[in-house]
Formats: structure tokens, C-alpha cells, sequence
């Protein structure tokens, strides 16, 4: 997703797309990103404007690649975020929907992944995307895939400026049929009255539509606001630096209330389902855990986990560890330094430390239209 006019291809876009190209080349299917056209559309990678160790990763060996914690930790997230859509979508289209809306769709492959399905089922589908990335994807499918399917509309848009109901309309779009969207990587980096605005036009659609999501808390990008990268631990310094430059053209704008989320969207016509916690528990027994019982990425991790444990004990033996600054936790969902980097964490109780991770988790987020919602209300502008 890209809301800025800068460079000509959204850095996140291809920087998540890196995440689920190398997950794609996970051996076990039981714990694999299934986007195994990731790879195809985002191309070479030396063409992009994107300095970042998970997108350089593409060129290098899985298991070594794996090695590195930010690669980790992108390739956990795009797996989790990955697999939860896919089966939404699938739920959707079983159900009935018979249009799907794919906002800032980036390089996003679902209508070619599942084209016999959406073709079988005469779904139509929507990819919605500022123009010069979009542009981009198009050129790639062309080149790796043939051309798009005969079902796939694709609508230029620029969220803070178009209005996105009546951008959609002219390509085709009929707000009276029962839809699905997919907002991925998007509600963070638009300010909260375009969010508001696109999630109530989701709720205006006839029950039974619904709309998977990913979402950060307020909280998250609260700190990030105000992050003094001087004051951030030395050993988390440098990916918090790259985080930072990834996201220079497309900052993170909008969190949703921690802990209210559900009260947040009925006010706007939806239900949520299921909120997942990215790199939970949950989300790592259903996604990232292979047939063996190893998790992905589990050796980055601890190797990180213990490299920090050194440096966090270096610092105390010389009178520094009570000042560790502020932690962040970069778009690859590993947290840079948890809990442990945010002022006053070591103060708090088990249940207190619990709910500050919750309030820094980014999550993936299932929400339908209320069934009390009158079919009429799909004509609201």
C-alpha cells in the first residue's frame, strides 16, 4: 500500500512482497506462505527503490536468508497475514459474495492464485491502488503471468484525494451486491477520517459482506511519533533506523483504540469476527508451526532474544539498564526490544505487561456487515 507520490512503486508494497515470496519457499507446506506468484510479480528486486535486508533476502538461499531477524520476522508476519486472508477470502466466496474489492492491492495475487474459483463462481474483482504502483503490477503481469484475467477490473485511485465509492462505480462496481474487501497494509498509514470513511462505506454494503483487515493499536503509533532513536537500545538501534527509512514516504498515520476495537466498528455498520494477533500464540500454532513441531524463524528469533539478553546484562553491569529507551516494533511484527524497551515495563505486573503487548500488537482482523444493516443503506454516499 502507497500513499505517497515520491517514488514510483510503494517501498512497503515490495517489501512485504519479499516476505511472501521467501515464506513461499518454506519446505513444509504445513507452515508455507501459499502466494507462490509473490516471487513472479515483484521481479528483480535491484530495480526497486528499496534498501532493505528482507527484500535483498530474495536473491539469497531460504535457509540462509532465514538467518537474519528481520527477514524472520517479515516472513512470520506475510505467512500469518497471508494464510488468515486466503481462508477469509475462500469463507467469502463459498458464501456467496459476488464481487471482492481489494484496497491498496500492491502486488497482491489473489485474482490470479484463485482465478478458476472467482471464474467459476463469475465473481468479479477489483484491485484499487494508486496509479504508478499499479502501473508497475500491471506491466509484471503482463510480463510474467500473460495479462489478467478477464474477471480482474483494476481502479486508479489516490485515497486521500479521490473518492474511492465513485472511483469504483465507473469501472463497474455495484455497491448493491454482496462483497468482500480486503484492506491490507492499509488502515495504518491513512489518517483516521479516511479510514473512518472507507470502513463505513464497507458497512454500508447488504449483510452478509465483510471485510478482512490488519490493524495496528493507537498506542504503537503513538510511541513511534514520538520515538527518540538515540535513546533506543544499541543492538535495536539499526533496525529500528531501517524501519524508519522504509516507511520516510508512507508513515504509519492511524491505530485503532486498544482494546475497543469491536465497539470502534459497530459504530460503522460491521461486526468483528476474529482479531489474530500477529506472532501470538495462536497465530503461531495455526500458521507457523511445521509438521515436526519447529517453529519459522524460531532460531532468528532466539538468536536475537539472546543477543539482547547480553547486551540488556552489559548494561546493568555498568549502571545503564535502567534507561533502555523506547522500543518499536517494526512492519516485519518482530518487536525490536517487547515490552522491555518502554518506560516503566519492568514496573508493571504479569497482567499490565500483557496488556501493553496487546496495545502493540499488529493484528489480522476478520469483520462482516452488522445483519441488522438495511440492504437500502448500499446506496449511501
Amino acid at each position: 500500500m502507497d500513499v505517497a507520490d515520491a517514488a514510483p512503486v510503494s517501498r512497503t508494497a515490495a517489501y512485504v512482497a519479499a516476505g511472501r515470496a521467501l515464506g513461499a519457499r518454506e519446505p513444509d507446506a504445513a507452515a508455507r506462505n501459499p502466494d507462490y506468484l509473490a516471487e513472479k510479480l515483484l521481479g528483480d528486486t535491484a530495480r526497486l527503490d528499496v534498501d532493505h535486508p528482507a527484500v535483498r533476502a530474495v536473491s539469497l538461499p531460504y535457509d540462509e536468508a532465514m538467518r537474519d531477524l528481520e527477514v524472520a520476522g517479515i516472513v512470520r508476519t506475510m505467512t500469518v497475514r497471508t494464510r488468515f486472508i486466503d481462508e477469509a477470502f475462500e469463507r467469502a466466496v463459498a458464501e456467496g459474495a459476488s464481487q471482492v474489492v481489494i484496497l491498496g492491492a500492491g502486488f497482491d495475487s489473489h485474482a490470479y492464485r484463485f482465478a478458476d474459483l472467482l471464474q467459476a463462481r463469475s465473481v468479479r474483482i477489483f484491485e484499487v491502488d494508486r496509479p504508478a504502483t499499479q502501473a508497475f503490477k500491471r506491466a509484471r503481469v503482463d510480463e510474467v503471468l500473460g495479462g489478467p484475467p478477464a474477471n480482474l477490473i483494476y481502479v486508479p485511485v489516490d485515497f486521500r484525494r479521490d473518492d474511492l465509492r465513485e472511483s469504483m462505480v465507473r469501472r463497474g462496481y455495484d455497491p448493491s451486491l454482496r462483497t468482500f474487501f480486503i484492506l491490507e497494509g492499509v488502515t495504518m498509514y491513512l489518517p483516521e477520517a479516511d479510514v473512518l470513511r472507507t470502513l463505513r462505506l464497507i458497512g454500508a454494503h447488504p449483510p452478509g459482506s465483510a471485510v478482512v483487515f490488519d490493524f495496528v493499536g493507537r498506542a504503537l503509533v503513538d510511541m513511534l511519533a514520538r520515538l527518540d532513536v538515540s535513546k533506543v537500545p544499541p543492538m535495536a538501534k539499526p533496525l529500528v533506523e531501517r524501519f524508519l527509512n522504509l516507511v520516510r514516504d508512507e508513515p504509519w498515520l492511524f491505530g485503532f483504540p486498544s482494546g475497543s476495537e469491536r465497539e470502534y466498528l459497530a459504530e460503522l455498520g460491521l461486526e468483528l469476527r476474529e482479531a489474530l494477533a500477529i506472532g501470538g500464540e495462536e497465530s503461531v500454532k495455526r500458521y507457523l508451526t511445521r509438521t515436526d513441531g519447529t517453529q519459522v524463524g524460531a532460531e532468528a528469533l532466539a538468536a536475537a532474544a539472546a543477543r539482547f539478553a547480553a547486551g540488556t546484562a552489559g548494561e546493568a553491569s555498568t549502571g545503564r539498564g535502567a534507561e533502555t529507551g523506547d522500543g518499536a516494533k517494526t512492519a516485519g511484527g518482530a518487536s525490536t526490544s517487547g515490552t522491555a524497551g518502554t518506560p516503566g515495563a519492568a514496573q508493571l505486573s504479569l497482567e499490565q505487561r500483557r496488556a501493553l503487548q496487546r496495545s502493540m500488537a499488529h493484528q489480522v482482523a476478520v469483520a462482516i456487515v452488522a445483519p441488522t444493516r438495511l440492504m437500502s443503506s448500499a446506496a449511501e454516499p
